[in-house]
């Protein structure tokens, strides 16, 4: 199993050094000739905001995205594993400051999340 992934794309615009690109994201099914007469062809477009300060790039221009498998664990850990422990733990934190008051600490827990 090969740890990079590549999409090719289009740039989409230019602010400065951030630069969005526009990719199709298709599955295995898309990518088959016979996708015309079947129901199950699945295609997708996303735009990727990239960071590229030392690179100048204008709309219209073919990039192709590159990243490794491993930085998706590292999303999956950012976005909701840390922010999930960090709500218990402040929930039962704030439930032995707040003697038991339940309604009261779930709120302030959520209120850290923000």
């Amino acid at each position: 199993m090969s740890d990079i992934i590549e999409h090719r794309g289009i740039v989409e615009s230019t602010n400065g050094s951030c630069v969005v690109v526009r990719i199709e994201q298709t599955s295995a099914c898309a990518a088959c000739a016979a996708k015309g007469h079947c129901s199950s062809a699945d295609r997708k477009e996303k735009l990727i905001e990239v960071n590229m300060p030392s690179h100048s790039y204008k709309k219209g221009d073919s990039v192709v995205l590159v990243g490794r498998t491993s930085l998706g664990m590292q999303a999956i850990l950012l976005a909701f594993v840390f922010p999930f422990v960090i709500l218990l733990i402040s929930l039962f934190v704030l439930m032995a400051l707040t003697e038991g008051d339940e309604l009261f600490s779930a709120l302030l827990s959520f209120g850290l999340m923000t």
